[in-house]
């Protein structure tokens, strides 16, 4: 039986914050490849093991340093632009109503 302390906040944050890692053989992995793909995506990890040796691991992939990096080079394009003033934009507003 688990007994957790649920009067602390902290234990109840690092509860939720834990990824739940599911075990599957090679052979599941194989066949049910398309469920475990849906599983990862929303933030499980899946080990796979060979007999009882795990050989590898799907996690979902970090791609918030592409984003960073493109969101550097829009500020730095944005930053070399010129500024348009409040006639030029009030005068595209009004070409894009007619």
């Amino acid at each position: 039986m688990w007994l957790i302390n649920f009067t602390s906040k902290t234990n109840l944050r690092s509860l939720w914050d834990q990824k739940m890692t599911i075990k599957v053989k090679v052979a599941e992995a194989k066949t049910c490849l398309s469920e475990h793909l849906t599983q990862v995506e929303a933030g499980q990890e899946n080990e796979i093991s060979r007999g009882s040796v795990p050989v590898a691991r799907l996690s979902k992939v970090d791609d918030r340093n592409e984003r960073a990096q493109a969101f550097r080079l829009l500020r730095i394009e944005r930053a070399e632009r010129a500024k348009a003033s409040a006639a030029e934009i009030q005068q595209w507003r009004l070409e894009g109503q007619r």
